[in-house]
């Protein structure tokens, strides 16, 4: 009975042990990364936060200043699944719905400009300067992606609008009337094969 006790005791303390290490590694890796982010250096922040949530995945401050981090640096593809695992784990955090409308109104604008287009079999793709034209035809899956990111979006600012005391409400709703136009916009666009 005294070894199994013991045994119980060890396996216990080196549980403990683990999470309480773990917790500091999360801790040290967020703090670097937070370094790296107000120097501006956003691959190296994404990289510490990426290794915090291999160690932690249920840390939401985490989650969240990963999707931010990939924001700064203008992944927006990654920055919405980002702020999607964040959702997650705090469902009720309104700036989460907000940063992930913005991002998806940024990704749905640089598909309009251009900037990015979803290939045939649905990866998201920068495109060169050279590749770009004065005509905006878009694919049939550059299309339905561009619809799903200015709806995504129109709901995510709405719900953000109901989770916060938002003082920019008139601003949000504007955002809304503006993403709303450009889904009406197009709808009727060309679209190449």
């Amino acid at each position: 009975m005294k070894k199994a006790f013991l045994l119980a005791s060890i396996l216990f303390i080196s549980v403990i042990s683990t999470a309480c290490i773990n917790n500091f590694a999360v801790q040290e890796l967020n703090s670097k990364a937070k370094e790296f982010m107000d120097k501006g250096d956003y691959v190296s922040a994404i990289e510490r936060l990426k290794s915090s949530v291999d160690l932690d995945g249920s840390v939401f401050e985490t989650r969240y200043n990963l999707a931010v981090a990939y924001t700064q640096a203008e992944d927006y593809e990654n920055a919405v699944s980002a702020y999607k695992e964040a959702m997650k784990l705090n469902p009720d955090f309104a700036d989460t719905y907000y940063s992930l409308a913005v991002c998806q109104e940024n990704l749905a604008k640089d598909i309009i400009s251009g900037e990015i287009i979803v290939d045939e079999n649905n990866v998201l793709k920068k495109t060169d300067i050279e590749e770009k034209t004065d005509k905006k035809v878009l694919t049939d899956n550059s299309l339905n992606l561009l619809t799903e990111l200015l709806n995504d979006a129109v709901l995510n600012y709405n719900l953000y609008l109901e989770k916060s005391n938002a003082a920019d409400k008139d601003e949000i709703n504007s955002k809304v009337e503006e993403l709303n136009e450009l889904l009406k916009e197009h709808k009727n666009v060309s679209v190449s094969r």
